[in-house]
């Protein structure tokens, strides 16, 4: 075995404090790889981050807002101080809304558009500057079923993840000569902290009892249940892994059969 290949590979995982986020950053320790545990909470942060150590690889816990490209920038540089490289950067931090389209506001657009497009962007542009130094890497993208189809009472997080598919497709063609391969992937109805809220929410406009809004949407899947957050991690560890070497550009559903295109 050369000695590139025994270099414990290291990882950014964004909005790792807690559901698909703290899945992802479990599943690639198991892999064997430094993760660090990215939130806007240093206390989450920090908590995954020991939970992770136990497995027998490297952690930290970075508050950094993935919106202020300073921070991102400062989270990077310390992350390839600490560890002399950055393999993997995997740009899960988003937020949710559900409000009628024709009762958006500018500030509602800005705000998911500065944590879902802007912090995306900002972590693969940061991430990718390293990347192309070392001669290679993999930036994983969250999109959603929300970047294959549009939804009611979603319209400005749907747009948002359209973009980040968009944004999925240009950098892969950019940073494809430097080695350095983008994806993105898009889970549905993910059972956790985000889709509590959304059936809240769905439910209170829609007018349906606590957990009937879930219960509707779980109607609609071929496999007829929720996915959990480890079955999201699952395919995030091929993305991150050399088996996906070849794949690129792409943002493919893992729904549960909800949307077949």
């Amino acid at each position: 075995m050369s000695s590139s290949e025994n270099i414990r590979k290291t990882a950014i995982v964004t909005g790792a404090g807690q559901g698909i986020g703290r899945a992802i950053a479990l599943r690639l320790a198991q892999d064997g790889m430094n993760v660090v545990i990215n939130d806007i909470s240093q206390a989450t942060a920090d908590l995954v981050a020991e939970e992770i150590r136990t497995i027998g690889v490297e952690s930290v816990g970075i508050k950094a807002d993935v919106s202020i490209r300073a921070e991102v920038d400062a989270m990077v540089s310390r992350v390839v101080k600490k560890f002399g490289r950055l393999d993997v950067m995997v740009s899960n931090a988003g937020i949710h809304q559900v409000k009628p389209a024709l009762e958006t506001t500018e500030e509602d657009v800005d705000k998911l558009f500065n944590v879902n497009y802007k912090g995306v962007l900002f972590c693969a542009q940061a991430a990718a500057m390293q990347m192309i130094q070392q001669g290679g890497g993999k930036i994983i993208n969250a999109a959603s079923i929300a970047a294959h189809a549009g939804f009611p009472l979603q319209s400005t997080y749907c747009a948002t993840k359209f973009a980040v598919r968009g944004l999925t497709q240009s950098l892969a063609k950019e940073l494809g000569p430097y080695g350095v391969t983008v994806n993105a992937y898009c889970p549905g109805i993910v059972g956790g902290p985000m889709w509590d809220v959304l059936d809240e929410e769905i439910g209170k406009v829609m007018g349906l009892a606590k957990g009937e809004a879930l219960k509707k949407a779980t109607e609609m899947v071929a496999l007829g249940r929720v996915q959990t957050p480890e079955e999201v991690a699952k395919f995030v560890s091929f993305l991150a892994s050399s088996d996906s070497d070849y794949m690129t550009g792409q943002s493919p559903l893992m729904d549960g059969g909800l949307i077949m295109i």
